[in-house]
């Protein structure tokens, strides 16, 4: 199997919550321990996606994020930055100005607004990473872009001199092995799997990283699953993925995202790692919980032998 270390990026890297306070300010208390976390765990740290409610952030508050963790994690681990913009030259700024604090990467999906075909993605992409400051990931996140980027589209920007990876977060097994086998040689492109509940396949296929959010819960859990991946473990890493899911299910099984974030992050809550906040349009309704009857489920993996 080949080694991910010979890429620039690879491993687990955490799509992180934001740590809010009830007046939608950052929690610097909770970003500093969920932090401590993945360092000790030796993870990266993925900012301002999907998970970290990203499009709802004012940029103000994005900036203040970045600067802390940057501050915090001190080039211990990677941090990549979500640049996801309808306009593009919002992008190339905050690249410019998260890159000052220092992010290692930028990942950024495509403008949701507008039909696009592939012609206006290479576009799109081309005119983001020739301006960017540093290595640019792709994103590709159709549940809420409503694009899929074709694989074909994404080979072509994979040529790129400053396009290192694409986060996949698609469905589909044939896209998934498609995606490995086209990249899986290549040194100098990465493939992230976006899938959770397909990590340990992907790996043993040959992904060179995994994007799971419950990975801020469980970050121990993941990177034990990610080493078994490596090694060929193919036993204890099937094992851990059947455990990562029903942890997973507890906040999105049934659930869109509207409603699975804010799940997620209660859970957190009763972990004592943030609080349960959200920004608007999402919300603390106790109906999001609906299906967390068992949460003390949680718990269970600490006591299993891995």
């Amino acid at each position: 199997m080949k080694d991910s270390k010979k890429k620039k990026y690879y491993g687990v890297i955490v799509p992180m919550v934001t740590p809010l306070n009830e007046d939608l300010s950052l929690d610097i208390e909770s970003i500093e321990k969920i932090l401590n976390r993945f360092i000790a765990n030796d993870i990266s740290v993925f900012l301002l996606g999907t998970t970290g409610e990203s499009v709802s952030i004012p940029n103000k508050i994005k900036e203040e994020l970045v600067k802390v963790v940057c501050s915090v994690t001190k080039k211990r681990i990677k941090v990549y930055a979500g640049i996801s913009d309808n306009c593009l030259q919002n992008s190339i700024d905050q690249s410019k100005r998260y890159f000052d604090y220092g992010i290692d990467a930028v990942v950024a999906h495509l403008p949701f607004y507008f039909p696009l075909t592939p012609d206006h993605m290479k576009k799109y992409f081309e005119n983001l990473a020739d301006k960017v400051p540093c290595n640019l990931i792709i994103y590709n996140m159709p549940i809420t872009t409503h694009h899929s980027i074709p694989l074909e589209t994404v080979d072509y920007l994979s040529k790129h001199e400053n396009i290192a990876g694409i986060k996949d977060s698609e469905r589909g097994i044939e896209r998934l092995d498609n995606s490995i086998n086209m990249w899986k040689n290549r040194e100098d492109f990465s493939y992230l799997t976006g899938w959770a509940a397909m990590s340990a396949y992907s790996l043993i296929k040959g992904s060179d990283g995994i994007v799971p959010s419950t990975a801020n819960l469980l970050p121990d859990l993941y990177k034990k699953l990610y080493n078994a991946a490596i090694d060929n473990n193919i036993e204890e890493s099937d094992k851990l993925q059947i455990i990562t899911n029903k942890i997973s299910d507890i906040y999105q099984k049934g659930n869109s995202l509207s409603f699975s974030i804010p799940a997620l992050k209660k859970i957190m809550s009763h972990q004592c790692l943030c609080k349960p906040y959200v920004m608007p349009p999402l919300n603390i309704d106790e109906n999001t919980y609906y299906n967390l009857s068992d949460i003390n489920d949680i718990e269970k993996p600490k006591n299993i032998v891995v």
